[in-house]
C-alpha cells in the first residue's frame, strides 16, 4: 500500500527533519520519502490541517481484561482504543482472569492481537496467580513473547522470592517489575493519607507505604545486580530514592502515571469513585517532585496506567469500588495541559528500550511507525471521546488540549473518528 501525508510538522529531535513541515511517502509500511511537494501517486493521501507527526507512542501499562474480564475491555477493543488515542505499542499486564502466568497464556493473547496495527507486548506474572508465593515460568514466559515480569498492583511480600527473581531473571536479561507498597503499612487503606481523606473519613495510604517498598527493593537490587522496574511511583522521597540508586549505577528504571502526575488528593472532594486509583492521587508537593524527576530523567517513562473497570465496580459506595481509571484517550490531553509537545511527545516515546522492543526515527527507509496528532485543540474530556467499553475515567469534564488523530505503522492504519 502506498500512503501519502500532505504538510506534517515532524515532531522527532533525532530526526533531520525535526520541527519541518514536509511531506512524508510511504510505501508497504516502509518511509519512502520525506520532502517538500511529493508527487509519488499513493492509495491514500491524508492532509490534515496543523497535524503532527512523531514516532509511535508507547504506554508500558495498559489493562484491556481479556481473558475473563471482557466486559470491561477486550483485546481488540483495547488495541483499537490505543491507536485512535495515538499509541502504536502497548505493555498489557497480566490482570485477567487467570493471570498470564505460564507461556500457552502469553502465546494467546499476542495471538488475538497478530496483524493489529497496535502492537501488544504482554507482560507475564511475576508468581504462579499473582498470589506471591511461587515464581511463574518467567524464561517460559519470555521465549513465548514477555517482555517483563509483574504482579500487577500487587506488591511482592517476600523479599526473598523477589530477591531470587531477580538472580534468576539475570540469566536471560529480564525486566522484573515490583509495585511499590508495603501492604501491612497501607492496610486497608483507599487514598493518601492526609488532611483530605481526615476531613472526607476515608482510610488513608501514607506515602511511608511506597516509599519503604521502594527503599527494601532497591537494597535487593544492589544485592543481586539485577534489573528492576518499578512501576507508577507517586512520591516525592520516591523521586529521591531512585536518583540516588540511578547515581551508584543500579539498573533500575521507573515510571509515573498521568492522573498522579496532573491531579491531586484535591480531586477527592465529591467522593468520585474514579479518582479511586492506585497508587492514590497525593499532594500537590509530590506532584511537583514527579515532574522534577520526569524532566531530569529520574523517572524514565510516562503510562497512562489505563485499567478499565465495569460500571458495577465504579457506580457503588467509595469503600467498595475498585481501583482503576481508563487514560489510553486522555494520556495526550492531559500532558499538554502542562508541558509543550516537544516535552510530551518524549514522555510518549520513551521507555521502549527498557522492554526491548523497537523504536524507529522518522528517516526514510525506516519502517513506518507513527503517531499523528493535532496539538492546539482546546475541549471538554467527555464520554464522547471515549472508545474503551468502560467509562472510569478520573479525567471526565476536564479541561484538555490536543487531540490524536491516529496511527501508521507497517500493519495499517487507525483513525480518531
Amino acid at each position: 500500500m502506498k500512503l501519502l501525508l500532505k504538510s506534517v510538522t515532524i515532531i522527532d529531535p533525532q530526526s533531520a527533519h525535526h520541527k519541518k513541515k514536509t511531506d512524508i511517502f510511504i510505501k508497504d509500511g516502509v518511509i519512502g520519502k520525506i520532502g517538500k511537494n511529493i508527487s509519488e501517486k499513493a492509495d491514500q493521501e491524508i492532509q490534515v490541517k496543523n497535524l503532527h507527526v512523531s514516532r509511535g507512542w508507547f504506554d508500558s501499562s495498559v489493562s484491556f481484561g481479556e481473558p475473563g474480564f471482557e466486559d470491561r475491555e477486550t483485546i481488540a477493543n483495547g488495541l483499537e482504543t490505543a491507536g485512535k488515542s495515538g499509541f502504536t505499542a502497548v505493555v498489557l499486564n497480566p490482570y485477567t482472569q487467570p493471570v498470564l502466568d505460564h507461556s500457552g497464556s502469553i502465546a494467546s493473547v499476542r495471538s488475538k492481537a497478530a496483524g493489529h496495527p497496535v502492537s501488544l507486548y504482554p507482560a507475564g506474572a511475576l508468581t504462579i496467580k499473582s498470589e506471591g508465593k511461587e515464581l511463574a515460568e518467567l524464561f517460559d514466559m519470555q521465549e513465548a513473547g514477555a517482555v517483563s515480569f509483574l504482579d500487577y498492583k500487587l506488591p511482592m511480600e517476600n523479599p526473598n522470592l523477589l530477591k531470587i527473581a531477580l538472580q534468576y531473571a539475570r540469566n536471560f536479561n529480564a525486566v522484573v517489575q515490583s509495585f511499590p507498597q508495603e501492604n501491612r503499612i497501607a492496610g486497608h487503606g483507599m487514598v493518601n493519607e492526609h488532611k483530605k481523606s481526615t476531613s472526607l473519613g476515608l482510610k488513608g495510604i501514607p506515602n511511608l507505604a511506597e516509599e519503604l517498598q521502594v527503599t527494601r527493593d532497591l537494597y535487593l537490587l544492589e544485592y543481586t545486580g539485577g534489573k528492576l522496574h518499578i512501576p507508577t511511583i507517586s512520591t516525592e522521597k520516591s523521586v529521591k530514592l531512585i536518583r540516588e540508586a540511578k547515581k551508584k549505577g543500579l539498573d533500575v528504571s521507573c515510571s509515573v502515571s498521568v492522573q498522579n502526575l496532573l491531579l491531586d488528593d484535591g480531586e477527592l472532594e465529591d467522593f468520585n469513585t474514579n479518582a479511586k486509583l492506585l497508587p492514590p492521587l497525593r499532594t500537590k508537593t509530590d506532584v511537583k517532585a514527579l515532574w522534577k524527576g520526569l524532566k531530569d530523567g529520574t523517572i524514565d517513562m510516562v503510562t497512562s496506567d489505563h485499567n478499565p473497570i465495569d460500571v458495577e465496580h465504579k457506580k457503588v459506595e467509595f469503600d467498595n469500588a475498585l481501583f482503576g481509571s481508563i487514560g489510553l484517550e486522555s494520556a495526550f490531553g492531559a500532558l499538554a495541559t502542562a508541558a509543550n509537545i516537544e516535552e510530551v511527545v518524549k514522555f510518549l516515546t520513551s521507555g521502549k528500550e527498557r522492554f526491548n522492543i523497537p523504536n524507529f526515527a522518522i528517516e526514510e527507509q525506516k519502517p513506518a511507525d507513527l503517531s499523528l496528532f493535532i496539538p492546539e485543540v482546546e475541549y471538554e474530556f467527555s464520554e464522547n471521546d471515549i472508545h474503551s467499553s468502560s467509562k472510569n475515567s478520573v479525567f471526565l469534564g476536564k479541561k484538555l488540549k490536543g487531540k490524536a488523530w491516529g496511527i501508521i505503522t507497517g500493519k495499517g492504519i487507525i483513525k480518531n473518528q
